[in-house]
């Protein structure tokens, strides 16, 4: 609101107070803002999990109880599995004794075909992994749990499960199952 006095065409006082009043109200308002931020982001994560107290997490060795076994799977698995606790928390990797604690055993791995072509065989063919996992919360033992999980990756019939295509349906399959053992682990989802 601009006020001009009638007679001098000039500000008259009451605008320089009101400018005044509100630069004060707009920079006090901005200086709560920034202060709060802070305080509200630190219960939060952006990965939506949390760790609680725990400073490290310890994923043993996944072996391969499945019918069908690929050589590096296990291992390829439990690096998967390490590797998202690493990029996600805060947490350190340790061999023994960790605060959160994940170990199982891969209980699948089977490729089947899902679609046909006219000539009778797999236009596309299906790999599904599944992993039983035990959790353990050495500070709260309530978060303990024993769970199955699984997930696909499709590719081509024409197609060899190696190299690159191989590559990818790992990628894909151990990207879904680490991040709901995650979610079920901190996230609580």
């Amino acid at each position: 609101m601009v006020y001009l006095c009638r007679f001098t065409g000039e500000k008259s006082d009451h605008l320089m107070l009101n400018t005044r009043f509100l630069m004060n109200r707009i920079l006090m308002s901005l200086l709560a803002v920034t202060l709060l931020i802070p305080l509200g982001c630190g219960v939060y994560s952006f990965t939506g999990g949390s760790t609680g107290d725990a400073e490290t997490v310890q994923v043993d060795f996944f072996t391969n109880s499945a019918n069908l076994v690929e050589p590096s799977l296990s291992q390829r698995f439990t690096i998967a599995l390490q590797d998202r606790f690493l990029r996600q928390t805060n947490l350190k990797l340790t061999d023994a004794g960790g605060d959160l604690h994940f170990e199982g055993e891969i209980t699948d791995y089977r490729i089947i075909p899902i679609a046909a072509t006219a000539e009778q065989t797999a236009a596309q063919n299906r790999l599904t992994i599944a992993v039983r996992v035990r959790f353990y919360n050495r500070l709260n033992e309530e978060d303990n749990f024993e769970q199955s999980f699984s997930f696909f990756s499709d590719y081509d019939g024409n197609l060899q499960l190696t190299g690159s295509v191989l590559d990818t349906a790992y990628e894909d399959i151990f990207e879904r199952i680490t991040l709901d053992i995650f979610n079920a682990a901190v996230a609580k989802w």
